[in-house]
């Protein structure tokens, strides 16, 4: 599964993404999303394909990973890095390599990217694979970034603490989640993230390191009770890594990922007609089972798989669950 085949893509203002083609070369063209946003795509994330019936891509999102310029650098410009941005990439990507349609898997943020762009483009896509099913309402964004600390008070205060009072704008611990369309610049939530953004970006390197650590701590301490994977998902990355994951993701989360509030869920329609398989750990935190339950509802050509020993993190059932989904559809 090693890569036949790699290089960067000129998406446009200044960006060039990382691409790589593994697997067979005449095989189902599969692309693999990966999470974050500003994760970047790692090796793992090949082993789920059978090499001798994929046609697997793989591609880093514009500022992380092995594109360029990198978000770890505060001079990278992230204006021209939003979710309508990362479709066209896919698009663009998809007709550099001369594929017609290709299955898309992913999880986490990465579910997100792959239902907006299967919602934008249904007649390029011929199968989806999603583990830990996300749609990045103001919902989610405000259970993972606020109403999780009713779990972990003590580490969500740390959270909050960790950019000035004066940019908190009074948050406190929702139990009534989900501002209302067009408000969610004026909730409290969403200043503490965008606070985060500018803290990634202050001219002084300790000042970002700190804003770093605090973020990526408050993520280890949602996925903290799972008992597999590392301890420390966020935090044991390389520091460029670290910077760019949440320089990223705090642009994203603070603007709601510029996705109006339950469209991906409302355009489910679209999808009607291509296949999918979501599974989705009972035990996820990070992004709680009801969105993948309602996404499973809406869109009815999708079978949701529950996987009872997982949570954000997976688990073994859950990664058999996918090879198991991806054997599948290689034949189709």
């Amino acid at each position: 599964m090693e890569p036949y085949d790699h290089g960067l893509l000129d998406v446009g203002d200044g960006n060039l993404i990382y691409w790589e083609v593994c697997g067979n070369p005449g095989g189902k063209a599969a692309l693999v999303v990966h999470g974050g946003p500003g994760s970047g795509c790692s090796p793992t994330m090949r082993r789920y394909f059978d090499p001798d019936r994929y046609r697997v891509v793989l591609f880093d999102q514009r500022n992380c990973g092995r594109s360029t310029p990198h978000a770890s650098d505060p001079a990278t410009d992230l204006r021209h890095n939003t979710t309508d941005h990362l479709i066209a990439d896919m698009e663009r990507l998809r007709v550099h390599l001369g594929i017609d349609k290709w299955l898309l898997y992913g999880g986490s943020w990465g579910s997100t990217l792959i239902l907006a762009y299967a919602e934008r483009h249904p007649e390029r896509v011929s199968e989806i694979v999603i583990a830990a099913v996300t749609t990045t309402r103001r919902s989610e964004i405000d259970w993972l970034y606020r109403g999780a600390g009713q779990i972990f008070p003590e580490e969500w205060e740390r959270f909050r603490d960790g950019v000035p009072e004066a940019e908190r704008n009074g948050g406190e611990l929702s139990r009534n989640p989900a501002p209302a369309l067009g408000d969610y610049l004026g909730d409290p939530l969403f200043d503490l993230l965008a606070a985060y953004a500018r803290l990634t970006v202050d001219p002084d390197p300790a000042v970002r390191e700190r804003a770093t650590a605090d973020w990526c701590a408050w993520e280890d301490a949602v996925l903290s009770q799972e008992p597999h994977g590392s301890a420390r998902p966020y935090s044991d990355r390389p520091t460029a890594a670290r910077l760019a994951l949440v320089r990223i993701c705090a642009h994203y989360f603070s603007h709601a990922a510029w996705l109006e509030e339950g469209a991906l869920l409302r355009g489910a329609d679209r999808l009607a007609g291509i296949p999918g398989v979501l599974v989705h750990g009972r035990f996820d935190l990070g992004g709680p089972l009801v969105t993948a339950w309602e996404l499973s509802r809406a869109w009815k050509d999708a079978r949701l798989v529950i996987v009872e020993d997982a949570g954000h993190k997976g688990s073994v059932t859950e990664r058999l669950a996918v090879r198991a989904a991806l054997d599948d559809f290689a034949g189709r």
